[in-house]
């Protein structure tokens, strides 16, 4: 059998803090435990937050957490001709449609359905999509794309569903609510999601699934936050022909109000606690591992 694969894929829009550190510690004594490989990509496609600096900066916080990694490190933004050829295939099944209402719009939309009842949400807490763009006439899709209106192409989660209904992953950690064993997926919840936009072929539920496949990971372990998103991610999975990873979900560090840490907050930096004399070993014991 070949060995099982990990990865650590953080973005480089700012600096790691101690959730992150949680996150690729686990990963690389996962790695260590099973006799596995651990892979380190860059989730760069957001062109306008990440910055070389914040790069560098992951490598530095890494090797000093005694974390070692496989060569060359898989970017994003080198590799957007996978997404493209995930999102032609979708495309061909009739999954995918343009939408053209700008965030201000759909923020309408969901305020004027809102004052006769709730409108639903998908799992972070967002509403679904409350557009129309389904039903536009194929002509009218394409006058407003060769109009250069911006766009963003998203999955008709109806149809993806009823040409897979039934869906499940192996949880080997732990979900929110204690979830884990082989569990029922639930991507209706998420309504429309977003595939790529105008100016970026790819979203992260696009990209991560596509790369977990091409480069052969076979247990995904990552925060609590994602445990959902994985419903998006397995009929992704099915629709492509991809293989499906065993997932193993951890807990979340928080600050001291309960909530997830942000990068933007300095106390819990890498950065910030080395430059304040934490050791590798510290940074183990507040995020609870030994």
């Amino acid at each position: 059998m070949s060995p099982p694969v990990f990865r650590f894929a953080p973005s480089p829009n700012g600096y790691l803090h101690l959730g992150h550190a949680c996150s690729a510690l686990l990963n690389a004594d996962r790695a260590r435990e099973t006799g596995g490989r651990l892979l380190l990509r860059m989730e760069d496609i957001d062109a306008t937050r990440c910055r070389p600096e914040f790069e560098t900066a992951i490598y530095e916080d890494l090797a000093w957490l005694g974390i070692a990694w496989e060569t060359p490190v898989r970017r994003q933004s080198e590799h957007l001709a996978d997404y493209r050829a995930a999102l032609e295939r979708l495309s061909a099944l009739g999954l995918v449609y343009p939408s053209f209402e700008s965030r201000a719009e759909i923020a309408k939309l969901v305020a004027a359905r809102e004052a006769s009842g709730s409108w639903p949400r998908d799992p972070d807490g967002a509403p679904l999509y409350p557009g129309a763009a389904r039903q536009l006439p194929h002509a009218e899709r394409e006058r407003l794309i060769a109009s250069g209106a911006p766009y963003a192409l998203r999955l008709d989660m109806e149809a993806a569903c009823r040409q897979v209904p039934a869906l499940d992953w192996t949880e080997t950690g732990e979900g929110p609510n204690g979830e884990r064993g082989q569990l029922a997926a639930r991507p209706k919840a998420w309504g429309d999601v977003i595939l790529a936009r105008k100016e970026t072929p790819t979203s992260y539920h696009l990209s991560v699934v596509v790369d977990d496949a091409l480069q052969g990971v076979s247990e995904v372990v990552r925060g609590q936050d994602l445990f959902h998103a994985t419903s998006v991610h397995r009929l992704l999975q099915v629709l492509l022909g991809l293989p499906a990873p065993v997932y193993r979900h951890h807990g979340l560090i928080r600050d001291e109000a309960g909530r997830k840490l942000s990068k933007s907050t300095r106390a819990t930096g890498l950065r910030e606690l080395r430059a304040g004399g934490a050791s590798p070993t510290d940074i183990r014991r507040l995020v609870g591992l030994r």
